[in-house]
Parts: structure tokens; C-alpha cells; sequence
């Protein structure tokens, strides 16, 4: 039988993020197309490793009574040690533990590694963090049998680390949005083409502040709806963007419940994403999936995710004028919808994406290589 262990996310179903919906994604097609597929899943307390299954797919239960990165660098850890004991073939999401894959190596184990961004480079990180990040790169490169790259300049920089021969660009996917509950929208005090929306961590490299100061510049007659957890009593950074923000401008919270995303995507006039660095950001590609218009920052990643049909800012006035041409008046914004439909239809849909994937692991599989 075909046989895959996840390694790397906190584990199915998907509650935390863009890699566990991934790992959702592939693990329930690779059951359906007869595959053994065992996540490794990371649960808050203390006791023994257990087993169970959910949908046709193995969880290994790993507790850990630690919270925080130290926690997760710790499940890492046991999980890599158990997989290696256990599993021929696996496929880890991420490299910020990448040393641990030595363990893998040793034991013969097939390993493919999503290498996601080039993460050392964020400025959030201390520079002993992004120390840590740079070694788990070069290891993860050095390691895995196989390296994918989910967008072209992810593959790009990892061909100065490795013969490119050793790496796949799959990029990440989303879910189409055709319809959505408008009434979803109400409790969040907008309507629908009556908001712009940002979904992203509120962190400098993504522009929140820019974002956020260009749209309160002056009255708009319409709102921005930033979602994220704004921590302003710990966060200066947090508490600055709040401080700049017109009455027009409204923090919901972080908001996690599908079908309220869903309304939010489908029904509003702008989508706009201010990350400044990353491959293929799972946010943007939701936005594509539901149609909605795209003003992103002017990078090549954004450039590449949302393709000519979008709008492109540099900086904070760019990001100011380019909000005057498209949140002003009753202009149809169908042309900037629509091309995002296409851009999504020519290279996001997880039916191809999720093959492309099984085409990479069991040619990995047959002949430890690709």
C-alpha cells in the first residue's frame, strides 16, 4: 500500500492556519486515492503518544504539556523521533525544525520538505530567531530527499542552495467562492460592496499601517475591515495603526468561522494585501478563489499570486491613490473580479494542486528522487 506521515502543522482537522488546511486537503484526496496517510498532531497536556482516525486518516496524538514555540519545536521533536521509527515516506510542512529531519536521514526515511518562505528574513524575528531559521533552511535543503517551493521565487532562491533538479513548485490553493451569506456581513456593521477587507497579522511587513493610514486620509463614504488580533496594550506597533485609523475603520478581531470569511471575500469591493515578503500566501489565493478585486503591495510574489488583473501599490500614497480611483463613486469593479477568477482558475484549484502533489511523492517514493 501507498504510505505517507505528515509531519510539521498541529494537526487535522485544520483550526490553525493555511499549512494544517493543506494538510487537510491532501491527506482526505491521498485516502481517497488509496493511500496510507498518517498527521502527526500536537495536544495541550501531559501522558502517552495515542492513536485514533478521523475520515480514513491515522492521527498519532502527541502530548505536550509546554506552550509556545517551545512547545512546538518539543512536539516536533517526537514526532520526527516516532515517524522515523515507524514510516518510510514522509512529507514535512515547513523547516523551522529542519535539523531534526538528521533523525530521517539516519533511519533511511524518504523525506519531503515544503520549504514555505524564506521566513529568516522577516523582521519580527530577533537575530538570534532568525539565526535559528537561517541553520533550519541550509539543513532542510541539505536533508530532505525533496524540495518544494510554493511559488517561483521560493524556487528560485532555494536553486542557490541546491541543484534545482531537487525541487518542485506546487504552489498552495484555495477554495472556489460562488455564493455567500450576505446576512453574515450585518453584525460586522458593513454591507455588501460597501467595505474594503485586509486579513492578515498585524505585523510591519504587511503593511498594516500604510493600509490603514492611506484609507483614513480622508472620508470615503465607505469602510475597511481589518481582520487580525491587535494586541494594544502590549503592542506598539498595534496600538499605533488603532491610533491612526478614521472612524471609517473597523477591527473586528481575528475571525476563524468559514462561512463569515466566505461573505467577507465575496462581498467586498477591494481585497487588500500589504505583505511585503512570502511565496504564496494562502490569503491572497482565498481572495482570487471568491473573485474579489486585488490591490497588493508591488512585490514578486504578490505580483506573480495575483497576475496582471490586479492593482499593485509601492508604497503609502500609491496605496492612497490607488484607494481614490477604486473605492470612489459606483464604479463596476467586474473587470478586476473577473480576472481574478481567471488568475485563480489558470493555477490555484487544490484538484490540480493536490495531484501535483501525488504525482511529487510517489515519484519520491519509487525512486528517492525526482
Amino acid at each position: 500500500m501507498k504510505e505517507l506521515a505528515i509531519l510539521g502543522i498541529r494537526g487535522v482537522p485544520a483550526a490553525h492556519g493555511g499549512f494544517e488546511t493543506f494538510a487537510e486537503k491532501l491527506s482526505l484526496y491521498l485516502v481517497e486515492k488509496g493511500w496510507a496517510v498518517t498527521v502527526y498532531c500536537q495536544i495541550d497536556g501531559e501522558g502517552e503518544v495515542s492513536a485514533d482516525t478521523w475520515r480514513g486518516v491515522q492521527r498519532i496524538n502527541i502530548p505536550v504539556a509546554r506552550p509556545g514555540a517551545a512547545g512546538t519545536v518539543i512536539f516536533d521533536w517526537k514526532a520526527t523521533r516516532h515517524a522515523a521509527r515507524h514510516h518510510k515516506l514522509t512529507l514535512t510542512l515547513g523547516y523551522n525544525t529542519a535539523l531534526f529531519c538528521t533523525w530521517l536521514r539516519i533511519r533511511g526515511v524518504r523525506n519531503l520538505i515544503n520549504m514555505d518562505g524564506i521566513e529568516w528574513r522577516r523582521d519580527k524575528w530577533s537575530a538570534a530567531e532568525r539565526a535559528w531559521l537561517y541553520l533550519n533552511e541550509r539543513a532542510g535543503c541539505l536533508l530532505g530527499n525533496h524540495l518544494i517551493a510554493d511559488h517561483p521565487q521560493i524556487e528560485k532562491h532555494l536553486q542557490t542552495r541546491v541543484s534545482g533538479r531537487k525541487i518542485s513548485m506546487i504552489p498552495y490553493g484555495a477554495d472556489e467562492i460562488t455564493s455567500a451569506d450576505a446576512s453574515l456581513l450585518a453584525p460586522l456593521g458593513v454591507s455588501p460592496d460597501g467595505f474594503a477587507l485586509v486579513i492578515a497579522r498585524p505585523e510591519p511587513e504587511n503593511s498594516i499601517l500604510e493600509i490603514v493610514r492611506a484609507f483614513s486620509g480622508k472620508a470615503r463614504g465607505r469602510q475597511l475591515v481589518v481582520l487580525g488580533n491587535f494586541d494594544t496594550e502590549n503592542n506598539p506597533y498595534h496600538a499605533q495603526v488603532q491610533q491612526v485609523a478614521s472612524e471609517e475603520v473597523v477591527f473586528p478581531g481575528a475571525i476563524y468561522e468559514k462561512p463569515v470569511l466566505a461573505a467577507l471575500r465575496y462581498y467586498t469591493r477591494l481585497y487588500i494585501h500589504g505583505h511585503t515578503v512570502g511565496g504564496t500566501n494562502p490569503s491572497l489565493v482565498e481572495a482570487l478563489g471568491a473573485g474579489s478585486p486585488v490591490l497588493a503591495h508591488d512585490n514578486p510574489y504578490n505580483r506573480w499570486v495575483a497576475g496582471e488583473g490586479a492593482a499593485f501599490f509601492c508604497d503609502e500614497d500609491e496605496c492612497a491613490a490607488a484607494l481614490d480611483a477604486l473605492m470612489g463613486g459606483t464604479d463596476d469593479l467586474g473587470g478586476m473580479r473577473q480576472a481574478s477568477r481567471n488568475r485563480f482558475d489558470r493555477a490555484f484549484r487544490w484538484q490540480d494542486i493536490l495531484q501535483a502533489y501525488e504525482n511529487c511523492i510517489s515519484s519520491v517514493a519509487s525512486t528517492g528522487k525526482r
